[in-house]
């Protein structure tokens, strides 16, 4: 019996290494310690379903947040100066994201991202305190978001960085002086 307890100990104890290990390991190759097999899974969705609901192929293109003392970027840009298809493609959708946006209406994120990303709920109830700028760029557009409200500021913020995590673009998540 006391064989038996011993060896279940064993067990239980190269368990817990062998998981502590796994999170390590996952740590130094700089990945969260919850990003698994699971989330791969997710982000493959993200861009599949972020490909249907844009109109553009997410490999063609590259997204950016940024996060401003006013608000924020959303960006995308054709990685190819010659992708007017893509250009094109990215200005209708973010155009009309920002129509969408400035409605309260947040439903394209959320089939993209498959939940309601953080924020969104504040953004929705504070529509009229937040503005929502279209602007074309060379190769695609952005939409510059500002508002002078706290409580939007901080859903704005939220919403952002939670853009940053899901489309896994690697921007910062600090608020910064706008580029203005």
């Amino acid at each position: 019996m006391k064989n038996k307890s011993l060896m279940t100990a064993a067990i239980a104890a190269a368990l817990i290494t062998a998981t502590a290990a796994v999170g390590v390991s996952a740590r130094q190759d700089g990945q969260h310690p919850t990003q698994g097999h699971g989330h791969d899974g997710h982000s493959k969705g993200v861009n599949e379903r972020g490909d249907r609901v844009m109109g553009f192929d997410h490999e063609k293109t590259k997204h950016q947040f940024l996060l401003y003392a006013d608000g924020g970027v959303i960006e995308v840009t054709a990685n190819e100066a010659d992708d007017k298809e893509s250009r094109d493609q990215i200005r209708k959708h973010l155009g009309h994201i920002a129509k969408m946006f400035a409605e309260g209406n947040f439903k394209a994120p959320m089939l993209i991202h498959d939940r309601t990303p953080p924020g969104v709920p504040v953004l929705q109830r504070l529509k009229a305190e937040i503005r929502y700028e279209y602007e074309e760029t060379e190769r695609g557009a952005r939409v510059r978001i500002k508002t002078a409200n706290a409580e939007a500021l901080a859903a704005v913020h939220d919403f952002l960085r939670f853009q940053i995590e899901d489309h896994k673009t690697g921007d910062s998540t600090e608020v910064k002086a706008p580029a203005e």
